[in-house]
């Protein structure tokens, strides 16, 4: 018995599928659909044999019911092990379930979907899905062969990271680089999934590995939160973590500075992982655009930067360059998972079987081959430093209060530190040289500013003032338009240079004029001390006459020399303060 339907979608999961409708068919041989669309060499066309079908389900979708038929093998390398067809009916279900039931002696399994919005219910993996369930109900199912990364964010949150829409694709995951022109004609219309955290609280039960567990340990040794362990079950399911037996070469504790800690790198044939203590990451060779070998002007360590599109998360922070350091002689000896029918054919003897070299060459030329990018490294007629001790291609420079190293290459700048910045010289508007001479003469520092076509602007703050000639020298060998702003001096500055610089004979008559104006000044000061003084002299007469015989002074008394002195030094200093608060001192002795 066979069964045919009209206008059925075959979902992929790719950006823009299961926009063509087509027919499927049910044979006892198996299922096939094609589209209606296109010609009759370009129409997608799928056939599922009798033998690969494992069961079939039946659910409600957004686009009417979804027929699903689960494989005991992906049909394609890298992708899911099911097939999903969109677009059925309600009444569908009674025929559909009877093909099933004849040509392939299946049930047709229906999947309840719970509709009621919770946000809470139980997460599991089930077969190549993490499922959300409300109630023993579908809420929502992902699979898992799309989560790029899972962390513990906290105790009990499990962070699940997604892949781009376009790397989950198995052509997708080549490794070839991506030419300019197909780049451009995809486009991503929508939203995209790109992080979930789930909240799983409680601890897991650990009985298998609890038997014959030492009884004097406590009991919080041997609990295992949920949350680890269902970011165990991911890692293991998502094949985020080692993968035995296909991995090309292991590098043991690669240190990076971007994102900071060191790290395992394992390289595969169309990805590589990076295993920390904390993160692990998942990066296609597809994601990889750019790489530069960038040696410090230490002589003994060399960068090998990796630009991604689209960069790794790490929380809310997204590291779009991975900067990786290693010593310069440090040297290893290592073999590939390879045998010499794979370097012979697949990579065209761009490899070999065994490496003796130094640690970062073996490095680049795994990342070259595997990527198919280009490595690119200061040439001999590049930018070479004036005022390092030993030349080399980079500047020490600031952006706001990080350092790091600037080097100017051939065709394009690119700033190394927690974040690197990358311009192209042709997309460069002008470079401006500032700051020097400045609102301080002896400035010996400059700041480069780099105006985009089309980005925003960046300054590179704090360069030697040696350097000065060497880059403008170098962004003029480049056609790269220069602009100075080194001789715009500030007028207060210039006054100021003028002041230090002129003769002493100014500077002796602006301090006789001083002298002058402090003696007129000292001298009116000195006359209101003294007018102060007799009318205070005054109203203490006043109070005298008024108080009682008793407490009168005699007329033998001509008064204390001391308080003489007192109020003549108080005048002659010139002091008002001083001049009212001595009669007030007088007049607390006398009470």
């Amino acid at each position: 018995m066979s069964g045919q339907y009209e206008s059925i979608y075959l979902s992929t999961g790719a950006p823009g599928a299961a926009a063509t409708p087509g027919r499927l068919k049910i044979s006892p041989g198996g299922v096939g659909w094609k589209a209606d669309k296109g010609t009759s060499e370009t129409r997608e066309m799928i056939i599922l044999e009798r033998d690969a079908m494992k069961s079939f389900s039946w659910c409600r979708v957004a686009r009417g019911y979804q027929l699903r038929v689960n494989l005991h093998k992906p049909r394609v390398e890298g992708g899911l092990s099911r097939e999903t067809f969109d677009g059925f009916k309600r009444d569908d279900y009674e025929g559909l379930s009877k093909v099933v039931s004849e040509n392939f002696n299946e049930v047709l399994e229906q999947i309840e979907v719970s509709a009621r919005g919770w946000n809470w219910g139980a997460a599991k993996i089930v077969g190549d899905d993490v499922r959300f369930t409300v109630r023993d109900k579908l809420a929502f199912e992902l699979p898992v062969a799309h989560i790029a990364n899972s962390n513990i964010a906290g105790k009990t949150e499990v962070s699940m990271e997604f892949l781009n829409p376009d790397e989950q694709q198995p052509a997708a995951n080549t490794g070839a680089a991506t030419g300019s022109g197909a780049g451009k004609k995809k486009k991503i219309h929508g939203d995209q999934l790109v992080e979930m955290r789930l909240y799983v609280p409680g601890s897991a039960s650990r009985a298998e590995d609890d038997d014959g567990s030492d009884d004097g340990r406590g009991e919080g040794e041997e609990e295992e939160s949920a949350a680890n362990a269902f970011h165990e079950a991911i890692k293991a399911r998502a094949d985020i973590g080692q993968v035995a037996g296909d991995g090309i070469i292991v590098f043991k504790e690669v240190l990076l500075l971007t994102p900071r800690g060191r790290f395992d790198v394992d390289m595969y044939p169309s990805f590589l992982r990076l295993r920390g203590k904390t993160y692990d990451y998942k990066v296609l060779y597809s994601s990889i655009k750019r790489l530069f070998l960038l040696p410090r002007p230490d002589d003994v360590h060399v960068q090998f930067v990796v630009g991604l599109e689209p960069g790794i998360r790490q929380g809310q922070t997204r590291y779009p360059y991975l900067v990786l350091q290693f010593v310069r002689e440090e040297e290893m000896d290592a073999e590939l998972n390879l045998d010499d029918e794979t370097l012979e054919g697949k990579y065209e003897g761009k490899l070999k079987k065994r490496y003796e070299e130094p640690t970062f060459k073996v490095v680049t030329t795994l990342f070259r081959v595997l990527t198919g990018q280009r490595l690119i490294a200061p040439g001999a007629d590049s930018f070479q430093s004036a005022g390092a001790s030993s030349s080399a291609p980079c500047v020490k420079c600031n952006v706001k209060a990080t350092d790091g190293l600037l080097y100017p290459l051939d065709k394009q700048l690119i700033w190394v530190s927690k974040q690197p910045i990358h311009v192209f010289y042709a997309d460069i508007h002008q470079v401006v040289f500032s700051r020097v001479g400045g609102a301080v003469s002896s400035s010996k520092t400059f700041d480069l500013k780099v105006v985009q076509r089309t980005g925003p602007e960046h300054t590179f703050q704090s360069i030697t003032r040696e350097e000065h000639d060497a880059l403008e020298a170098h962004f003029q060998r480049r056609k790269v338009r220069v602009k100075s702003e080194m001789n715009d001096i500030d007028p207060a500055a210039a006054v100021m240079a003028e002041l230090s610089d002129d003769d002493e004979e100014m500077a002796d008559i602006i301090t006789d004029d001083d002298e002058e104006d402090g003696g007129r000044k000292r001298k009116s000061k000195a006359k209101a001390s003294k007018a102060s003084a007799k009318a205070a002299d005054a109203m203490d007469e006043d109070e005298d006459s008024e108080e009682d015989e008793d407490f009168a002074a005699s007329s033998s008394d001509g008064g204390s020399p001391s308080e003489a002195s007192s109020d003549e030094g108080g005048a002659e200093s010139g002091s008002d303060d001083m001049a009212d608060k001595k009669p007030a001192k007088k007049r607390a002795k006398k009470a």
